[in-house]
């Protein structure tokens, strides 16, 4: 495809009803209570720990909490860090486990994932 049919193609679905219809869809996804939850608890395990150790840290003065939980909150913050990619496999992962039945979530991610392939050309 030509660049300039491209561009059409894409000013073409910029449209405002497009846009907010997708937005509305990407929302319903995303505030699913139950993806939410295995978020909470994925960033818990993946980031969550480091900040409550640091915060007891500084709380009760424990020098070694405030030493192990900042350094891995200075990686965190390091720009080549997959944290945010580990912790979103790994909610996936725990809707799976925790959720079977979710079909309507779990077929969302099944065709965004699919598509993503797609477009990379990897299948």
């Amino acid at each position: 495809m030509r660049i300039g049919a491209r561009l059409a193609a894409f000013r073409r679905s910029l449209t405002r009803e497009k846009l907010v219809e997708k937005a509305k869809r990407a929302l319903r996804v995303l505030l699913n209570p139950r993806l939410l939850l295995c978020l909470a608890i994925a960033w818990m395990i993946t980031n969550g720990w480091s900040y409550i150790l640091f915060g007891l840290g500084m709380a009760m003065e424990i020098n070694w909490m405030r030493a192990v939980g900042g350094a891995y909150m200075g990686f965190l913050w390091l720009p080549f860090t997959p944290e945010k990619l580990i912790t979103v496999a790994l909610a996936i992962l725990l809707l799976r486990v925790l959720y079977p039945k979710d079909r309507k979530t779990l077929a969302v991610l099944r065709a965004k994932m699919l598509r993503f392939r797609r477009s990379r050309g990897v299948e």
